[in-house]
């Protein structure tokens, strides 16, 4: 199991255990994180599961895929850091990964 730190806009942090092979977004929705909606289910089809990863963390994840920059141009408020979170799969590399949560999901 792999800790993965999310903090709300409102600044309340959910530290979870995620899975290693799930994603991001699927440790987020079975762990009842606030703020990630998940509505095409990790299908990289919305921008629903939106999130910022701090900056620490940015060069430890793959890179962005032209399909995922697609839909990040959709989301509320992109930033350099944004990344779906249906598009980072958890491993024992990320132990400790820590995002943000925009204050909404498009």
């Amino acid at each position: 199991m792999t800790k993965i730190i999310f903090i709300t806009h409102e600044n309340q942090k959910h530290t979870v255990d995620v899975q290693n092979g799930l994603t991001v977004m699927e440790g987020a929705v079975q762990n009842d994180v606030p703020g990630i909606d998940a509505d095409c289910g990790g299908g990289m089809a919305c921008a629903t599961c939106h999130i910022y990863v701090n900056e620490e963390w940015l060069d430890k994840l793959p890179l962005k895929e032209d399909g995922e920059e697609d839909m990040l141009d959709m989301a509320f408020e992109p930033k350099k850091n944004s990344r779906l979170s249906c598009q980072i799969t958890i491993s024992d590399d990320l132990d400790g990964l820590t995002v943000n949560i925009p204050s909404k999901q498009t």
